[in-house]
């Protein structure tokens, strides 16, 4: 089944100090992090996770690869807020505050040019955003993404997607027409739509990993 944001902010309930808990991240959170833990092994450097959410996937990430410096992001104020109440719960030294990005500007933020972002990444992640979305903000994920990797960044994105055309499983099919109802723009992305506008930004799919409740985690490389 696929994955509800409670769906579509990607938020539950208020916990202690201001945290919100999404219940997305208890169902994926470990099934992300072996796909991750596999790519990033034995490489150091910045990775920029794009639409953080509640914050709770980066803390995950964080304590888990305590060389790497994570760097969240959201435009939400209220997400913005609950990833500052996780990475402060959390007291690890490898979280950056969150980065105020609009995905849907290639640019993404200033500090990303200016000195107050990372100078480049080893990688970006990017778990269900662009069905929550328009489609313009799945064009400024990759445009920005090829702007600000580094020659062996990675692109990783989780979510629902269609094949040829097709959902991949009635669930699928369901969440899709209501998000659909909810937004117009918003839905559930075609794989072969995704490879293209990937590849029309010099980044080429590596590989497609099937993922638990009829999700993809897709990792991008440059080309």
């Amino acid at each position: 089944m696929a994955e509800h944001a409670v769906e579509f902010s990607r938020c539950g309930g208020i916990e202690t100090g201001g945290r919100l808990d999404a219940p997305a991240f208890h169902r994926n959170h470990r099934p992300i992090w072996a796909v991750l833990e596999r790519f990033l092994a034995g490489k150091s450097g910045d990775v920029l996770e794009a639409g953080s959410g509640t914050g709770q996937h980066v803390v995950h990430f964080a304590r888990h690869r305590p060389d790497v410096m994570w760097w969240p992001s959201d435009l939400n104020e209220a997400h913005l807020r609950s990833i500052l109440a996780w990475r402060a719960q959390a007291g690890l030294n490898n979280i950056r505050p969150p980065l105020v990005i609009d995905l849907a500007d290639p640019a993404w933020c200033e500090e990303m040019s200016d000195g107050g972002g990372p100078p480049s990444l080893l990688g970006v992640v990017c778990a269900n955003v662009i069905h929550i979305a328009p489609w313009r903000v799945a064009e400024g994920l990759f445009a920005g993404a090829a702007r600000y990797l580094r020659a062996d960044g990675l692109v990783f994105l989780y979510g629902p997607f269609k094949r040829d055309g097709r959902h991949t499983s009635i669930s699928n099919a369901v969440f899709d027409t209501s998000l659909r109802h909810h937004d117009p723009e918003w839905g559930v992305r075609d794989l072969a739509e995704v490879e293209q506008l990937a590849t029309g930004n010099g980044l080429l799919l590596r590989e497609k990993v099937d993922m638990p409740s009829n999700n993809l985690m897709l990792v991008f490389a440059r080309g």
